[in-house]
């Protein structure tokens, strides 16, 4: 009987802990096939490391809580491992504490960069005669994994922008005879526009609400977007305008890169918000607010989508299903099958589909103007932030549990030096 490990990657969401517990709980259902499960703390850099917490020692009460609490219970990191024709040292430490605490199965919860390293691992320790079990866990705020009609993570986000858009809206209306005409929020989304895309939820038949959207697929345009500004703001008073931090210039650099790279060799960007407030004010004149959502959008629990949340747990399980399948290098997926009412299944794709492949919000989502959403981008996204999971509250505040992360005793005699 082989052990498990489990770990978080990259930047984390409202409800990734929701797969854990997904994870925990379906892998305690067979101590026959499974024995302990092992997470990282701080993600893969707890396997480098040596730095395993014993999951066994938190409650069945504690691992339930995971389900209602944000952000990553295990800690978790930006650290992209080499590829196997550069360095061979990241990996063969992996296998190394693999195999000196018997685990079998490796769960990697995370984006792109995380469903490559999960499918390198397995090929690595096939290599070295120590085959295991690779199980990939989508999620990101992103929405950019491919294959899946979703991920785990963005419909939480998109739920928070959609209403965040709506009543920043609502606020700049009340006001807007007298003092702020324009309104920029700017979201995340580095190529993909899916969040940015959500924004435009915050108008509908019942809410007229002028929402100006500046996505990362398509070249910003000055002289396009002040009209349609001006326009708004001469119709309804005021305009509110969704950026995706992404967005690039005609010249296809990012409007706002501020130099540097961060772990995975992306560059490093901040400040799209109040550049393109400014230049509405340089051109048109009108007063302006901006705001950057940044980590309230990925970490507001309070707020999150059922169905968000149910996707996540169900993503958990179905790996350790997979995985007591005799399922390798896969991860499972979200399919679809009805748009209204709302239903999916559990699907599943090889991990050599999913690695480094990002997925773009389709031209046929955004309106022919390129600064609103279409109908077949809204029918996409309602399901997503459909229903309300609230934690429990105490005090007035939302109850969020802390792990106790016990460490577990190391085997290995030399520390990881890479």
């Amino acid at each position: 009987m082989k052990n498990a490990f489990y770990a978080q990657s990259g930047g984390v969401t409202a409800v990734i802990n929701a797969s854990a517990c997904g994870l925990i709980e379906t892998a305690r259902k067979h101590p026959e096939r499974i024995g302990r499960v092992y997470a990282g703390r701080n993600g893969i850099l707890g396997a480098l490391t040596e730095d395993l917490i014993d999951t066994g020692r938190e409650s069945d009460e504690a691992v339930a809580a995971l389900r209602h609490t944000p952000a990553g219970a295990f800690g978790s990191c930006r650290h992209k491992l080499k590829g196997l024709d550069q360095s061979k040292i990241e990996y063969e430490r992996l296998i190394e504490v693999f195999r000196a605490h018997e685990i079998g199965y490796f769960f990697y919860n995370g984006g792109g960069d995380s469903q490559d390293t999960a499918h390198k691992v397995s090929k690595f320790g096939e290599k070295l005669g120590y085959p295991i079990t690779c199980i990939g866990i989508p999620k990101t705020v992103d929405n950019d994994l491919p294959v899946t009609d979703n991920c785990p993570g963005f419909g939480s986000a998109a739920k928070y922008v959609a209403v965040s858009m709506r009543e920043a809206s609502l606020d700049v209306a009340s006001m807007c005879s007298t003092s702020t005409r324009v309104f920029v929020l700017e979201v995340m989304g580095r190529h993909a526009g899916w969040i940015a895309a959500a924004g435009g939820l915050a108008a509908d038949d019942r809410n007229d609400i002028p929402v100006v959207i500046l996505f990362p697929e398509l070249p910003f345009e000055e002289g396009p977007f002040l009209s349609r500004v001006r326009q708004n703001v001469e119709k309804y008073g005021y305009c509110s305008v969704v950026v995706s931090e992404g967005v690039k210039g005609p010249n296809g650099n990012f409007l706002s890169e501020a130099g540097g790279t961060d772990a995975f060799g992306h560059a490093q960007l901040g400040g799209v918000a109040p550049l393109i407030a400014n230049i509405v004010k340089k051109s048109l004149g009108y007063k302006y607010h901006w705001a950057v959502a940044d980590y309230l959008q990925r970490a507001a629990r309070h707020i999150a989508s059922k169905t968000d949340v149910e996707q996540a747990y169900a993503m958990g399980r179905a790996a350790v299903e997979l995985a007591l399948k005799g399922e390798n290098a896969v991860m499972p997926t979200i399919v679809r099958t009805c748009d209204s009412p709302y239903r999916w299944e559990i699907g599943s794709v090889p991990l050599s589909e999913v690695a480094n492949v990002e997925k773009m919000l389709p031209r046929a989502f955004i309106s022919a103007d390129g600064f609103g959403i279409t109908e077949a981008c809204r029918n996409y996204l309602l399901p997503l932030i459909e229903g309300e999971d609230y934690p429990p509250y105490k005090n007035g505040m939302p109850d969020y549990v802390t792990l106790k992360n016990i460490g577990v005793e190391k085997k290995l005699t030399t520390p990881f030096n890479g």
